[in-house]
């Protein structure tokens, strides 16, 4: 049941995010929020706070991504629950292209309905050929 309610919860805020509207997801971070995006693209970051993290999510929405969660699992005690959300995600061009295309892995913890924590894994190498495209139509 919790996983159902997650699912329905984080797939709201991904249309939201995919819509430009960052604020639902911002809504579930912690003030002192810890994220992290490896590799070596222009998206990869380690943030501490939500006010440091803010700046991401929006470049995120405001390049017009969109993101779909194809699986929720969440467990554990209100106090201390794992979550990990396994999606995909895509950039078309204004001429309906598909330029971008990768799939992700988010694992992360939560507090009392706040994520403390959370790291999301993807094709490294994707994300930076997303750089490439988005700093050809002067978006990086």
């Amino acid at each position: 049941m919790l996983s159902w309610l997650a699912k329905k919860m984080i797939t709201r805020n991904m249309e939201r995010a995919s819509a430009g509207d960052i604020g639902p997801t911002l809504k579930m971070d912690a003030k002192d929020v810890r994220f992290r995006f490896p590799g070596d693209s222009s998206w990869a970051t380690e943030l501490q706070g939500k006010e440091k993290l803010e700046p991401w999510l929006q470049r995120f929405a405001d390049a017009g991504i969109q993101i779909y969660p194809d699986e929720v699992i969440l467990k554990g005690f209100p106090w201390r629950q794992t979550i990990c959300i396994r999606g995909r995600d895509h950039l078309d061009s204004p001429s309906g292209e598909r330029v971008y295309e990768n799939r992700y892995v988010i694992w992360g913890h939560i507090s009392w309905g706040l994520l403390r924590d959370y790291e999301v894994y993807e094709d490294t190498q994707r994300a930076k050929a997303l750089d490439g495209y988005l700093g050809s139509v002067g978006k990086l």
